[in-house]
Parts: structure tokens; C-alpha cells; sequence
């Protein structure tokens, strides 16, 4: 049996450094520190189980969008959500760990997904805000992710994107059909958007000074940008599509600074993004619930599943 010595570990560690440094890609079959494998399969992991959790508030339109043509769109667009959660799962099984344990992580509590998706969506133009602001808060989280260090992720996202900016064109006209109707309907928009303004803003995670896996994930080259700097981004792109769309972000603070060439943002309510992170969000028992009911209804199909694929393996052997 091989032992790995103390001088083996260096030049891994150095060879992956040069990686790095390089702006290189890791593949799963190249060494990497523990600690780079732990990050990854808690981001990707996390992010997988955003995408399925995100369904649910989407799902719940599907039968009540205001026309067929709405409801394609909706079905289609929570399909491309299951199928980036696949991507995701995979991917992050090249790490090592199951996607059996993943799912048993995301149903237990013990894992993480979006703050986002903890929230209600009262009317149809929820719908609209969401594909609007938090598909586009995605987006611009997420365009630097292609370039991620780990090349399985990297892959992944090149199509998610893609999907996740027809989703934000897709908000975007809900909204412009909203605001070009009725005053109900203008005032339906415009609720939508104060009621997920904040919440996506708080997305891309909290403030820098109190980020601690931010700096170590940009240091590995799997983030390209801070948690602050892809806010601030982000308003940059909401502040002329909002003028576009004649809603107001409610954000009476905003603006923009001249010497910094830069948008300032009013304060954002940190303690409501814990509360929600602890699990005490207005729908994270729901959410979970929904999901644990799934993975438990869905039992027989993964029993089939597997048995056919015995069966198959049985008679390929013989």
C-alpha cells in the first residue's frame, strides 16, 4: 500500500498553487487541499438545492398564470430549474460526496440553499419580480462562475446562465405587460418589486467585513468578485431596466456617486437575513416540508429506478 509522505503533499500543493495561479482549470482527478474540496461541495451543493427549493414558488403559478400561453412559459421555466439542479448534483458528485447525501443534508436541515426562496409569492406578478430580480441577481452572480477554478462547475454554469437570462427577459416582460395595464395591475408590479428588491440584494451574501468564506473563495479563483461588488453591480443593471419599466426601487437612498463612479444603497435589513438563514423566514418550514413530502412520494420511482438498472447490469454480465 502507497503512503503519501510530507514531501508528496508539497509538490500537490505547489502543482495546484501553479494551477491557480495560472488561472487554470481543476479537474476532479487532480489533487486539491481539503479545504478547496469542502468549500466547492458547500457552494455548489448549496446552489443545487437552491435551484430544486426554487421551484416550489414558481410551481404554485402553474395552474393559476392568467393565460396557456403563460402557463407553457412557467412549466418550461421551472423544468429548466430541475434540470440545473441536475447539472449541479453532478457536478458535485465529482467531489466525492453522494447525491443521497446531499438530499438527505437539504431534508434534515443540515444544508443551506437561498434565503430567496423563503418567501411568498401572493399575486401573479411575483412572477415577474422574481424572473426580474432574483434570476437577475442570479445572473450577475453567476456569469463570473463560468470562469470558476473547479472546471466541472465552470462547465455547468455556461448553460445555466444561458437559461437564467431568459428567465430574467422573462420577468422583465410580466412586468412591462403589468405596467403597460390597468392601475390595479401597475400597482400589482410596483408592490412586487418593493416586496423582492431587498431580498435579492441580500443574494449575493452579506456585507464583505462579515463574509469569512468570501476572501478564501476569491483567493481560489472559484469566485472572481465580492459580495459587495456584484451588489453594486446589480443595482448599476436595475437602475435603467426600472426606469424602463417606470417601477421605483424602494430604495429611497440610492445614488449615484461621482468620485466613486459607483451606486450608493440605502441600508439593507441585515437581522432579517439572518432570521430567515436561521430558519424563522416566512416560508423555510414550508419550503422544507414540501420538499421532504417530495423526496418521500418520489420513493417508489427511485426503487424502480434502481431495480430496472439491476436488471439491465444482470443481463449485460450473463
Amino acid at each position: 500500500m502507497e503512503t503519501t509522505t510530507d514531501a508528496d503533499t508539497t509538490a500537490d500543493q505547489a502543482a495546484f498553487d501553479a494551477l491557480i495561479a495560472a488561472d487554470a482549470r481543476i479537474e476532479p482527478r487532480d489533487w486539491m487541499p481539503d479545504d478547496y474540496r469542502r468549500t466547492l461541495i458547500r457552494q455548489m451543493s448549496q446552489h443545487a438545492h437552491s435551484e430544486i427549493i426554487g421551484m416550489q414558488p414558481e410551481a404554485n403559478w402553474i395552474t393559476r398564470a392568467p393565460s396557456l400561453q403563460r402557463k407553457a412559459i412557467l412549466m418550461a421555466k421551472v423544468q429548466d430549474e430541475a434540470g440545473h439542479g441536475l447539472y449541479l448534483y453532478s457536478a458535485t458528485q465529482t467531489l466525492g460526496i453522494t447525491r443521497d447525501e446531499m438530499t438527505e443534508q437539504l431534508i434534515e436541515g443540515r444544508a443551506r440553499y437561498s434565503s430567496i426562496f423563503n418567501y411568498p409569492t401572493p399575486t401573479w406578478a411575483d412572477m415577474g419580480a422574481i424572473g426580474w430580480l432574483v434570476d437577475g441577481a442570479a445572473i450577475c452572480n453567476q456569469v463570473p462562475l463560468c470562469r470558476c477554478s473547479y472546471a466541472p462547475y465552470g462547465r455547468a454554469m455556461v448553460r445555466i446562465c444561458k437559461e437564467e437570462s431568459f428567465h430574467q427577459r422573462q420577468g422583465f416582460e410580466i412586468l412591462l405587460t403589468l405596467m403597460r395595464g390597468t392601475e390595479e395591475q401597475r400597482r400589482m408590479a410596483q408592490e412586487a418589486v418593493d416586496r423582492w428588491y431587498w431580498p435579492s440584494l441580500m443574494m449575493f451574501g452579506p456585507p464583505d467585513d462579515d463574509s469569512p468564506n468570501s476572501a478564501r473563495s476569491m483567493a481560489w479563483r472559484i469566485k472572481r468578485f465580492s459580495n459587495d461588488e456584484l451588489r453594486r453591480r446589480f443595482v448599476a443593471m436595475l437602475v435603467p431596466q426600472a426606469e424602463a419599466l417606470g417601477v421605483t426601487l424602494p430604495d429611497p437612498d440610492l445614488r449615484w456617486d461621482d468620485e466613486k463612479q459607483q451606486y450608493e444603497l440605502g441600508e439593507i435589513d441585515w437581522t432579517e437575513f439572518q432570521e430567515v438563514l436561521a430558519g424563522r423566514g416566512p416560508c423555510n418550514a414550508q419550503r422544507l416540508q414540501r420538499r421532504r413530502e417530495a423526496h418521500e412520494e418520489g420513493a417508489w420511482v427511485r426503487e424502480a429506478a434502481a431495480a430496472y438498472a439491476q436488471k439491465q447490469h444482470a443481463g449485460a454480465a450473463a
